[in-house]
């Protein structure tokens, strides 16, 4: 096609791709760490002290105050390492926007700072399902989320994510219940499940993995389930994000 006859807007993409290309071409001969994996100078690349790490915070970052509020709190806290990191939480929430996200299902929650984030940009009848072994480190959290007006979007699960999740085992009936339904039996002999059997298989919009890693294989297996065709499940599969 005769460049002439080309747009302005088609144009314009393309001047901008060609800038993306060179500074990336660039990007990888001065930190080849980057592109073509680790090298025993990646931390002074893509660490916190970073002068590149610190160009893509003060150009791309748009965080909430309460975030950051709560971000801090975090960092003060003996485990505050393993908190996901804010620019993640910033991409997946533009994820979750970018596909109108309404029910999102996080594992792992420590404080609570990607639950106040998603919980965030979802409209006002919108749903995290929040799942957690540990309140403690929760209430650290919690009224931050109270503060920004979305912890009624929040749905906080305290007990192993497998359980809210999919199937886990019932209480033995005793010899009084031996006339119950077979329903009953049945639920007792294989196990209830809290949000399939609540009927939600294939509702949820976003998944976000981030908690014991040796699960995350299980955890995976049921939120292909749960989330619904079109979602998106992201996985944290390392052990600290910051």
């Amino acid at each position: 096609m005769p460049w002439f006859s080309v747009t302005k807007e088609v144009a314009m993409g393309t001047a901008m791709l060609g800038v993306a290309f060179a500074t990336g071409v660039l990007a990888g001969k001065r930190y080849p760490s980057i592109f073509f994996g680790a090298s025993k100078s990646s931390k002074t690349v893509i660490g916190k002290d970073s002068p590149l790490w610190q160009y893509i915070l003060d150009h791309s970052l748009r965080e909430h105050p309460l975030l950051k509020k709560l971000r801090l709190l975090t960092l003060d806290h003996p485990w505050g390492r393993i908190m996901v990191s804010c620019d993640q939480a910033q991409f997946m929430a533009n994820l979750a926007k970018l596909i109108k996200a309404k029910k999102v299902i996080e594992i792992g929650v420590f404080t609570g700072y990607n639950t106040l984030n998603m919980a965030l940009i979802l409209p006002d009848n919108g749903r995290v399902v929040a799942c957690d072994i540990n309140e403690d480190y929760v209430n650290i959290g919690k009224p931050l989320w109270k503060e920004a007006e979305v912890e009624h979007k929040i749905d906080l699960r305290i007990k192993p994510a497998s359980e809210t999740l999919g199937k886990r085992k019932a209480k033995s009936m005793g010899k009084a219940d031996a006339f119950d339904s077979v329903q009953k039996k049945k639920n007792t002999e294989e196990g209830h499940e809290e949000l399939l059997a609540a009927g939600e298989a294939e509702t949820y919009d976003f998944a976000f993995i981030d908690a014991d890693k040796e699960s995350s294989n299980e955890y995976y297996e049921k939120c292909l389930r749960l989330v619904r065709k079109g979602g998106i499940i992201a996985i944290d599969n390392h052990g600290c994000c910051n």
